[in-house]
């Protein structure tokens, strides 16, 4: 066979595009029509399930941000109410009334429920969360093991802040301080100014302010709750009346119960509690009262100036303490102050002649 009769027999050869790229080859409608039919049976197929997951989805977010908000409120009720219970029952006596502090309780309220409210957002969003992804079926075993070695990598890291907030969250639930009150610490003392979850300031005496945090302190001494004590102890001769003492004791301890303002310092009446110790030279009288909370300190120095005005008024000597004797002052002696003779006075004593000097002799001339 010729080769012009091949070629004519394997027909007409495709012309060479311009770029020398093969030809593109267009869909036909056919095509498009079964790619059509194939998506809406899958889709016809699948359906349901896409919206069972839909509507599951919904309903779990849907209930989870109910709940959340149902347990916010109740929170907040619960807490109101803690606060108009304590102040209703504060509110009948004086200790109460003085005790029941509007910023401390806000302060601690706010503390309080914001500590709920964010954990119970948290649980409550966080297993709808889980739920969520178990719906697309989602294996969460890889997530979950990620998030708790996460969590011991955090806890072991950050243990010093994890101590602060529950330290901080405990003393707040169970009202060990406030604000307003006057407390020591242990590594430092002075009046709460504010109380947080992680950190609790503190004024010093001399107007400094301390960031204790909540993790360090392993004690508190609280001097503003209930009530505070009082106490002065008077120095005196051993040799001086007792009732003379306690008549002039118990006049000062009655006038100051009656004037203002330490009538209303003043929770009990001062009382004059006896000898507290009898030495040779001295004794100590005791006397104490029960006073508000913070004011024991103003209340001792004002009993310290009365007494000692009664006693100067009444010629009752104090003394400067029980190492500290008291001696009768005795005349001076009037040759203290003169000088001894001195035996080098007279010139002609044997002392005054030994230390005379001893005049060297020319020898004669021959």
């Amino acid at each position: 066979m010729s080769l012009p009769a091949v070629l004519l027999a394997a027909g007409p050869s495709p012309s060479p595009s311009p770029s020398g790229s093969p030809a593109v080859t267009v869909p036909t409608l056919q095509d498009a029509q079964e790619s059509a039919n194939q998506a809406a049976s899958w889709v016809e197929q699948n359906w349901s399930t896409w919206l069972a997951i839909g509507l599951r989805v919904v309903l779990i977010l849907l209930i989870a941000a109910v709940l959340r908000v149902v347990v916010r409120r109740a929170i907040t009720q619960l807490i109101d109410r803690m606060n108009r219970t304590s102040q209703a029952g504060g509110g009948g006596t004086s200790l109460g009334g003085l005790l029941v502090n509007a910023e401390r309780r806000r302060q601690r309220s706010s503390a309080i429920g914001s500590v709920l409210r964010s954990v119970a957002s948290f649980l409550i969003m966080g297993t709808a969360a889980l739920m969520v992804l178990s719906t697309f079926q989602i294996n969460l075993a890889p997530l979950l093991a990620s998030a708790g070695v996460a969590g011991v990598a955090v806890g072991f890291g950050a243990r010093n802040l994890v101590t602060d907030f529950l330290s901080g969250v405990f003393m707040i639930l169970e009202d060990q301080y406030g604000v307003g009150d006057t407390i020591d610490a242990g590594v430092a003392s002075g009046e709460v100014v504010e109380v947080g979850l992680r950190v609790t300031k503190l004024r010093g005496d001399n107007g400094e302010i301390w960031y204790v945090r909540n993790g360090e302190v392993k004690r508190i001494g609280n001097l503003s709750q209930g009530w505070a004590t009082a106490g002065v102890d008077v120095t005196v001769r051993a040799g001086e009346d007792l009732d003379k003492l306690r008549g002039t004791l118990t006049e000062v301890a009655e006038k100051m119960s009656k004037e203002e303002p330490w009538n209303e310092f003043l929770w009990s009446p001062i009382e004059v509690l006896g000898l507290d110790s009898v030495l040779i030279d001295s004794m100590v009288v005791r006397v104490s009262a029960r006073t508000m909370p913070g004011k024991s300190t103003a209340v001792e120095r004002e009993l310290r100036w009365r007494i000692k005005r009664a006693f100067d008024a009444a010629d009752i000597r104090i003394v400067g303490g029980a190492t500290a004797p008291v001696t009768e002052e005795e005349a001076p002696d009037p040759t203290a102050a003169v000088a001894a003779p001195s035996v080098f006075s007279n010139a002609a004593s044997p002392q005054a002649e030994a230390a005379t000097p001893i005049i060297p002799q020319r020898p004669a001339p021959k």
